[in-house]
């Protein structure tokens, strides 16, 4: 069954009125339940059997698939006829330009052809229609030996440019699919890849340079790559001057609103670099710009991207010593409604180490109630990371709240699931790591001694304060602040502080 649910959580408050004038435009009898069913289906506070008995009084199942089916195809309607009125205009209207032109040719009225393909041919250039650019320069060079004016050295060289650039944009978009292809397999199935190496194979396979720029959704997609590199070797110090230095080069280009989406996700990821890099004034600034642009085009793009703003925000507060702000941010993202759930699952993650570190266990372990699902499941949704996370901050949060035998049975389920996995992705740090977790919990006199402190400093590797991973830190927050007796957060603050001093 076509989950229209999901489909729904999309629509904007204003995409929902206009919806449901649609309908009342495309009704051509009274008694039709399709906007009934659409109202129900935004409110998503009832089943879908609950929906069939609330529109028909009865269980009429049938008739009930019928009507969904014609509201998704009417969704479709809907969704492609107000995409080609917003996004497409130009395309629209580039094309009458140039079936005009070709009219004009052929009856000779080349000075007034030409004019208008002149005109077609800036728009074009401007909002980066390759292929429209290619019909231009085809017209032009056709005719140009009955318009004196043209030049058809020019117009071949300009051709060709078209070319290369229209190639560069199509290769980049197969260099950008089969890196998300091989992260997938990384990320979400723990397959383990030298994703630098095959980075860098993968573009010199399709002859392309990081110095390339074409459209702003390509210039997305190389943030993107340079960006997922960073995820995976952790290590995003190195990519922070790219990513500003190509948003720059960005923020050149005519007509940005046209690309709208893509420069939100550029505003999105050099935000998230520059928070995990722990500059957190810059990661706020570019937070600022992001939520600007989604204000744009009648908030076309808010609800899109509404999570991961909010998530990020609270983020930034969290380790700027706003702790009450950060954990209202993430309480009010509960009633929103969204088809992200990777980001949703971000989202309780986060809340969570932010109850723990203010010591509130008891939310903390109301939100993990949510995660009913095996964790099978939550690797096809989030990733095996977040698994770790997960698993981690449970073990965590059951010696908080005291639970012996829950702490036995997770701590046995951990080593026997993940410690093989661990081994062949170098992480033994995790290993090491729970096992000084576990020493606390068995025996925790032992871990305010200058015994286990020193065992402690000399068994990790570590990479640089600077370097660090902001999450890893506040895992080790957690064992130090046992070590020293004092209260996790500030100690998390510290560590964080440590390394902007630094």
């Amino acid at each position: 069954m076509t989950d229209l649910n999901t489909i729904v959580t999309t629509f904007s408050s204003e995409e929902q009125q206009q919806f449901i004038l649609f309908l009342e435009k495309k009704n051509k009898r009274k008694d039709t339940k399709n906007i009934a069913l659409f109202k129900l289906l935004v409110k998503n506070d009832q089943s879908s059997n609950d929906i069939c008995k609330t529109i028909y009084k009865e269980n009429k199942k049938q008739a009930y698939h019928a009507l969904r089916k014609r509201l998704y195809h009417s969704i479709i309607d809907f969704v492609a006829t107000t995409n080609l009125e917003e996004e497409h205009s130009i395309d629209m209207q580039l094309i009458k330009y140039i079936l005009a032109a070709r009219t004009f040719l052929l009856h000779h009225q080349y000075a007034v052809a030409y004019a208008v393909l002149d005109k077609a041919e800036t728009l074009a250039q401007e909002h980066f229609l390759f292929s429209i650019l290619n019909e231009i320069y085809h017209t032009k060079i056709q005719y140009a030996y009955a318009y004196p004016k043209a030049d058809l050295q020019f117009l071949e060289q300009q051709f060709k440019i078209n070319q290369r650039d229209h190639y560069l944009e199509d290769q980049l978009n197969l260099v950008y699919a089969k890196m998300r292809q091989a992260l997938s397999h990384s990320y979400y199935k723990g397959d383990t890849v030298a994703f630098e190496t095959l980075l860098q194979e993968t573009l010199a396979e399709h002859k392309i340079s990081l110095q390339d720029s074409m459209s702003f959704k390509s210039l997305y997609q190389l943030i993107t790559l340079v960006s997922l590199s960073a995820f995976v070797t952790n290590d995003y110090l190195k990519i922070e001057r790219f990513l500003i230095t190509t948003y720059n080069r960005l923020k050149t280009l005519k007509n940005q609103d046209r690309q709208l989406y893509y420069h939100i996700q550029v505003l999105y990821l050099i935000a998230n670099t520059l928070f995990r890099n722990k500059k957190f004034k810059a990661s706020k600034e570019y937070l600022e710009h992001m939520h600007e642009y989604m204000l744009l085009k009648r908030k076309k793009h808010y609800k899109t991207f509404v999570l991961k703003y909010n998530l990020l925000l609270a983020l930034n507060a969290n380790y700027t010593n706003k702790q009450t702000e950060a954990i209202t941010i993430l309480e009010q993202n509960k009633t929103i409604k969204h088809g992200d759930l990777e980001t949703i699952l971000d989202c309780q993650l986060s809340l969570i180490m932010f109850y723990i570190q203010a010591i509130q266990y008891k939310k903390a372990q109301g939100v993990f109630a949510s995660f009913y699902h095996t964790d099978t499941y939550y690797e096809s949704k989030a990733g095996k990371e977040w698994v770790l996370k997960k698993n981690l901050i449970e073990i965590i949060l059951h010696i908080e709240l005291k639970n012996i035998d829950l702490v036995d049975s997770r701590l046995l389920s951990f080593k026997r699931h993940y410690f093989k996995h661990l081994n062949s992705i170098n992480q033994q740090r995790v290993i090491t790591y729970l096992n000084f977790v576990e020493t606390y919990y068995k025996h925790s006199d032992q871990t305010i001694t200058p015994a286990f402190k020193n065992k402690v400093r000399e068994s990790f590797e570590w990479i640089g304060s600077e370097k660090e991973d902001i999450f890893v830190m506040s895992f080790y927050a957690w064992l130090k602040s046992k070590m020293e007796n004092k209260p996790l957060y500030s100690v998390t603050l510290e560590l964080v502080k440590q390394t902007q001093m630094e």
